[in-house]
């Protein structure tokens, strides 16, 4: 398969399975197993014959992510990247040495979110483009780029926001346009029917003293937000997500 393209910038987003591809069809990964070697050693079939630039947005599988509470003590970048680097060396250990981070401001006196990707994933999709004679002008976490896109949607209001990847959910709480907490967790084929238990649950524990009832999925197939009467809930596709402009 090849690609050609002209006055525009591609986009791509890499998932466990599959390649999506901005005005192209999906390329299926054969033999994955969850990890982002099959997808990315599966580009440069892809980027064959192309030109120019391309911005790659990452499943949240290959992702780790971390809020960091806002601190007015914390001016510098720098000072942000060694608390993100402490707090993920507190929860995962000596392996996120391995890691690239990067720490995101989500509102002026708003947490951080921090972004920790492996750091060989990075490198091989660097070789690959420069390889291709491609520039690779970003690479962002799927979470990241979708809530930048509907971030006007959100606005200053409260609302659950729930990724679906193959066997996993990206759930991401946030209320008056503040982000307040990210967990992932493992999912059936039979979430859609207990998405409210389990954003029940996540409440629950989170402590919440007022439930949020607004829902953005970011869904691989169908969904239907009539489903659960007591929830509003908005369905965006996965893949247009993906692979839309800012």
């Amino acid at each position: 398969m090849s690609l050609l393209w002209r006055n525009r910038q591609l986009r791509i987003g890499l998932a466990p399975d599959a390649i999506y591809i901005s005005g192209a069809k999906t390329v299926d990964v054969a033999n994955g197993d969850g990890n982002w070697t099959a997808p990315v050693e599966a580009l440069s079939a892809v980027l064959a014959g192309g030109k120019g630039e391309a911005a790659v947005v990452l499943a949240d599988q290959f992702v780790r992510y971390s809020l960091l509470a806002y601190n007015e003590t914390l001016k510098t970048p720098e000072q942000w990247s060694a608390l993100a680097m402490h707090r993920f060396n507190t929860l995962h250990g000596p392996r996120a040495a391995e890691w690239q981070i990067n720490v995101t401001a989500t509102s002026p006196l708003g947490p951080r979110l921090a972004c920790a990707v492996d750091r060989p994933l990075i490198e091989r999709l660097a070789t690959i483009f420069t390889a291709a004679g491609i520039h690779l002008a970003s690479v962002q976490p799927f979470l990241v780029a979708a809530f930048n896109r509907i971030r006007k949607k959100v606005g200053n209001g409260s609302c659950w926001i729930v990724v679906e990847e193959p066997g996993r959910l990206t759930l991401a709480l946030i209320q008056r346009g503040m982000w307040i907490a990210i967990r992932g967790r493992r999912a059936d084929r039979g979430w859609r029917n207990v998405l409210p238990e389990i954003l029940e649950r996540e409440s629950a524990f989170l402590g919440l003293a007022q439930q949020v009832t607004r829902v953005i999925v970011c869904t691989q197939g169908e969904f239907d937000t009539e489903m659960h009467d007591a929830w509003r809930t908005e369905a965006l596709g996965y893949r247009e997500l993906a692979l839309a402009s800012e």
